[in-house]
């Protein structure tokens, strides 16, 4: 049986196709390959429920004796038909509230948004800091940089999804999430 190798490829006479340091050098970068892509998967830091993917849920750490916190993430609809956040319940406060700042009469407003957030089909809502956002009110703890909590997310049609929230830095702006 005789083998057929492009002139590129083929070995030399008395000579392995590919040296140990050669088979070490490709092995490695295929271990390194494969450690950047599952760390991907980590950073990312998603959620998914029937046919919403909950992006990169995040808070800021709060000082000594904050009684709020704000929660931060994009819903994506890949859907065919609309669905809509209902509620907010986390283990780090004693309520949560969905809430929405604005600009009126060149005055900064905030204020709960009642009958939930409409997540249009195919769309995406983004919750980030001015404009819809999460209230986690009346703090049992403080959330710290670095650590995670955990909060649980109801929709009408595709149901609960519990979601960990990363705490970034005070000064922690949506910039650091971008994907």
């Amino acid at each position: 049986m005789s083998h057929s190798f492009p002139i590129a490829a083929r070995p030399m006479p008395g000579r392995p196709f590919l040296s140990s340091f050669e088979e070490r050098l490709v092995l490695a970068m295929l271990v390194l390959f494969l450690l950047f892509v599952s760390a991907q998967g980590v950073l990312a830091h998603e959620f998914k429920v029937g046919d919403l993917e909950i992006e990169h849920p995040w808070s800021r750490a709060t000082p000594a004796g904050a009684k709020v916190a704000g929660g931060y993430f994009t819903v994506i609809n890949s859907g065919s038909a609309p669905d809509r956040l209902l509620s907010i319940s986390s283990d780090i406060s004693a309520k949560a509230e969905l809430h929405e700042m604005g600009v009126k009469d060149g005055v900064m407003t905030m204020r709960p948004v009642s009958g939930g957030l409409e997540i249009p089909a195919g769309g995406k809502v983004a919750l980030k800091p001015g404009g819809y956002h999460l209230m986690f009110v009346d703090l049992k703890r403080q959330p710290k940089q670095g650590e995670k909590f955990s909060a649980t997310l109801t929709f009408e049609k595709a149901g609960t999804v519990t979601v960990e929230f990363a705490v970034e830095g005070i000064g922690g702006s949506m910039d650091d999430h971008a994907n």
